[in-house]
């Protein structure tokens, strides 16, 4: 296993730490548009990442230069509720004009193994993620990449994992794998709350976890709140 490397942001409060991850988010934008003329990110479901969403709705980019790609999904109807991607629609991708075909959804309703082959298929022509946002799960997962199950941390994985045993519902889902989410220049974790407090000091005293294998060149950054640090 490559040795992760690990930049912690302790943050006073949720507020103060989305304040930070939309900087972050809208820096690194500014920075893949000029140097490369398009900004590549994938994104993470959960109520932070939606709380950062929100605010990224009010901000100014120049969202025709954005293509978006998404972490992980649930396999449920299109359009779901439940799903990472209608979260994230809800919150910000439909209340900026980011063209429709720059969002690319997992086909999660299609079935485990037939969205993991077809989102390969879509990641297979795109090079290093220039943003991955990721959250951090009580029992250590991130994605869908779940404690004793297949993470794809090897080199040689396959970019996108078909999930049947999820232990949260649904069981069923779809996520990049930790070698895929690894492939990117900037990797930014989002803990917060009390509930997540055991998970994180599980990683920082070097524990095995999901989260230990994402292992971009540039390390990971964590920003944590003092709820999840303390």
């Amino acid at each position: 296993m490559t040795t992760q490397t690990v930049h912690w942001q302790p943050l006073p409060d949720v507020t103060a730490l989305s304040q930070a991850a939309v900087a972050v988010v809208l820096d690194t934008a500014r920075a893949a548009i000029a140097a490369r003329g398009a900004f590549c990110i994938v994104l993470a479901g959960g109520t932070t990442p939606e709380a950062i969403y929100a605010q990224l709705a009010a901000r100014q980019s120049d969202w025709g230069k954005w293509q978006v790609y998404f972490s992980d999904e649930r396999c449920l109807p299109a359009g779901d509720a439940q799903r990472n991607d209608s979260m994230a629609r809800r919150a910000w991708l439909d209340r900026v004009p980011i063209p429709p075909l720059n969002v690319h959804p997992i086909p999660a309703e299609l079935g485990p193994e037939t969205a993991a082959r077809r989102y390969a298929e879509t990641l297979a022509g795109i090079g290093d993620f220039d943003l991955v946002l990721l959250g951090l799960g009580e029992d250590g997962h991130t994605a869908s990449l779940f404690p004793g199950q297949p993470l794809g941390a090897s080199s040689d994985s396959a970019a996108v994992l078909a999930v049947h045993t999820a232990p949260k519902p649904p069981a069923a889902r779809v996520s990049l794998s930790a070698a895929r989410l690894s492939r990117a220049r900037r990797v930014l974790f989002l803990v917060t709350g009390a509930g997540k407090r055991a998970a994180l000091a599980a990683w920082r005293q070097g524990q095995e976890l999901p989260a230990r294998h994402i292992v971009p060149p540039g390390g990971v950054e964590v920003l944590f709140d003092a709820a999840a640090g303390h």
